[in-house]
């Protein structure tokens, strides 16, 4: 009877596919993290752009010239570094989600893979419209943010602060917007059904409005109640979309029969 430890050690097969596969990753991180360093110096050659494009939230709070203040001398450096490092990640998003992608792709069958290249789309869309959503949020936040305060404090925000609060808004609202991805991708794949979220919708209104509460960086209630109301309708269409499927399984079991 042959050793099967000979024949593993006789026949690598098994260690090659997974150095193969290491291969890939290694090759798909690679052009990933290339696309973002040449996005990044595009971010730093735009960068008088695209400051000014992140300033306007602020000018149309205080509705006059707006400064951002710097207290250190690096600091100017620093922001300029900062603002190009996250436009290279958010220009070079849809590059690094094709390699994601085209890694995971050549193991799927051809119904997930067109599943998931019209996931990967909508994940994309809902996320920019995310972003976009909270861009247009900002300037009512930021007035209520600022008069809450009264009329004896004078407005001059910190550069690092202020574009670090924009774009952690803009991530929140973004990561917010990928709930009925999550969803349908828990029901295509039978861990849950759309009979638990329509009962369980209560509760769901709560922990999105926890979830929002958290993620936001402010917590205020006009960019809280901007991405829970998108997000509960959202949790709506996920139940509409299993109900859907539902019904078309049902029919196709039935055209079988």
């Amino acid at each position: 009877m042959e050793n099967p430890m000979l024949t593993k050690k006789s026949n690598p097969e098994g260690r090659m596919r997974v150095l193969e596969h290491l291969g890939e990753l290694r090759t798909r991180i690679i052009r990933a993290l290339v696309a973002t360093a040449f996005a990044g110096v595009a971010g730093w050659i735009l960068y008088p752009l695209i400051l000014d494009f992140i300033l306007q939230p602020y000018c149309d709070t205080l509705d006059k010239d707006c400064t951002l203040r710097v207290d250190e001398p690096l600091e100017g450096l620093n922001t300029r570094f900062m603002v190009a490092a996250y436009s290279g990640i958010i220009l070079a998003f849809p590059v690094i989600l094709w390699q994601f992608w085209r890694f995971i792709s050549p193991g799927l069958h051809r119904n997930e893979r067109r599943h998931g290249i019209i996931m990967v789309g909508f994940g994309a869309s809902l996320f920019a419209f995310g972003c976009y959503l909270a861009f247009v949020t900002l300037p009512r936040a930021l007035d209520f943010l600022v008069t809450i305060g009264g009329t004896d404090l004078v407005t001059e925000f910190r550069a690092k602060a202020y574009i670090t609060f924009i774009i952690k808004m803009m991530l929140a609202f973004g990561v917010g917007f990928q709930l009925p991805i999550v969803l349908i991708t828990l029901q295509r794949l039978n861990l849950l059904q759309y009979e638990t979220l329509r009962r369980q919708w209560r509760y769901a209104v709560v922990i999105i409005v926890i979830v929002v509460a958290v993620i936001t960086p402010s917590g205020d209630p006009i960019s809280l109640l901007a991405l829970a109301i998108p997000m509960y309708a959202l949790y709506e269409f996920s139940i509409l979309y299993g109900w859907l499927r539902k019904r078309k399984l049902a029919k196709n079991a039935d055209s079988y029969a």
